[in-house]
């Protein structure tokens, strides 16, 4: 067991749409203009919010989801990123203690917990004033490790603010670190899968310049790093890596694939690749001398007319694919490989390494936690490989394939899923390669063999 000096807070909120991101990015911002190096994360799988961190502080935001990386893996993850910093930001998903199901597990809670990480609870103040305090008391009492030690006001005038803080310290028994007015020219937009990515935004540095000036002037910086100064030392079990070979392996990222996690992508270069980024709508050609492909999830059908316009590279990955070259595709990503994207009445025709189409519904479709277990051997494992994975997405597909059994964490059913070879794996779930390194490893293993055969 070793251990790690990491100051380090939690900005949580009793519920979503409480302005926690617009928040987070202000303190970010506000902590850098003071000197600071910072390190952030974000609880849960969401992949939109640490994008806007990362845009924040120019440093890769992490995220740590319980569920699919268990407590262990995730007390690592802090210690390896965050112990060059001078503090680590976390940013609770959703409410702070909604979970699985009706529990607690794998909420922010949890991982404040998990992590030993003091709490600062960000309350709406829009059209309460006492109930301010009940709100934060319940809060910091639900549980006796709630680990709440403040709270920053949203939506306050700086004269509301200063008549009731006293009393609401009193009442709620926390300090008050300070408040946000309202600044409707500071909101992100959301869409059908959260907000929409920090790259759309292109007025992103003006937006977090006013609320780092924001934080600045009303919440008290200091106070949070004090809180930040007093978490415990880190506790966790180191992990060794050996590289599995050297060679390149090709990763789709741009405003149609975006959906990854730093920390999974760290990984497949800690066994050995060298990870080359290309933009399936922008270039006309995949990178030279790869042996890998990684095609992850994102908003393809927003951009489905240059994804097909681009055919010289649709036919260089099919020609790939078909070849043997190991491709690793989730959500968007596999339905980038179908043959075709519907749109109403109109066809795209896209990759075509995999038969069928997809298309948009109206609803969330299979939404949720899943345990996988493989059915067969296949890129990532042999048959009965186990990982923890989540859905969220609003397409569906007429090939999902059945590679694998998706059962629900809830325990409340379970589907076929994913497209896979010996040199594939295509479907909807989204999967943490941290959750099971032994898949990153088996990944790497057949690029690289694919790389002893050029």
């Amino acid at each position: 067991m070793a251990e790690v000096k990491v100051p380090r807070f939690m900005i949580s909120a009793p519920g979503s749409g409480s302005g926690k991101t617009t928040i987070v990015c202000g303190l970010l911002k506000a902590l850098l203009e003071k000197g600071l190096s910072v390190a952030a994360f974000k609880s849960g799988p969401d992949y939109i919010d640490p994008m806007f961190h990362s845009r924040v502080i120019g440093a890769k935001s992490r995220n740590l989801d319980l569920f699919m990386l268990g407590q262990a893996t995730s007390r690592y993850l802090v210690a390896k990123n965050a112990r060059h910093a001078d503090v680590a930001v976390f940013e609770g998903a959703m409410g702070f203690y909604d979970g699985m199901g009706k529990t607690t597990e794998a909420s922010a809670y949890d991982l404040a917990c998990t992590c030993d990480v003091p709490v600062v609870l960000v309350v709406n103040g829009k059209g309460a004033a006492l109930s301010i305090a009940a709100t934060i008391k319940g809060f910091k009492e639900f549980r006796s490790d709630s680990h709440i030690v403040g709270a920053i006001l949203n939506n306050v005038n700086p004269m509301s603010y200063l008549f009731y803080k006293d009393v609401i310290e009193r009442e709620a028994g926390v300090k008050l670190l300070g408040y946000f007015p309202v600044m409707q020219d500071c909101n992100f937009e959301s869409r059908h899968l959260g907000l929409v990515t920090a790259e759309e935004i292109g007025d992103l540095q003006q937006i977090v310049a006013k609320l780092a000036a924001q934080a600045a002037k009303s919440v008290d910086l200091d106070g949070l790093l004090q809180v930040a100064a007093q978490a415990a030392p880190l506790t966790y079990d180191e992990v060794s890596l050996e590289p599995v070979g050297r060679m390149r392996v090709a990763v789709a990222m741009d405003k149609a694939f975006c959906f990854y996690y730093q920390d999974a992508l760290d990984l497949l270069a800690e066994l050995g690749a060298e990870l080359v980024p290309f933009s399936p709508i922008a270039d006309a050609h995949l990178p030279e001398n790869i042996s890998g492909l990684v095609l992850g999830g994102g908003y393809p059908e927003l951009y489905a007319q240059q994804l097909a316009d681009n055919k010289t590279l649709l036919q260089e990955l099919k020609t790939a694919i078909d070849g043997g070259m190991p491709c690793f595709a989730e959500c968007g990503g596999f339905m980038y490989l179908l043959e075709h994207y519907r749109d109403g009445d109109k066809l795209y025709s896209w990759v075509g390494a995999l038969k069928g189409e997809s298309a948009m519904t109206k609803k969330l479709t299979r939404f949720g936690y899943v345990h996988l277990t493989a059915q067969q051997d296949n890129l990532l494992c042999p048959a009965g490989g186990t990982i923890n994975g989540h859905e969220f997405h609003y397409s569906d597909s007429t090939n999902n394939g059945a590679s694998f059994i998706a059962a629900k964490a809830s325990g409340r059913g379970s589907w076929e899923c994913a497209n896979t070879t010996p040199t594939l794996y295509a479907g909807y779930p989204h999967i943490h390669l941290w959750g099971n390194p032994e898949f990153a490893r088996s990944f790497i293993k057949q690029c690289a063999a694919y790389a002893a055969k050029e």
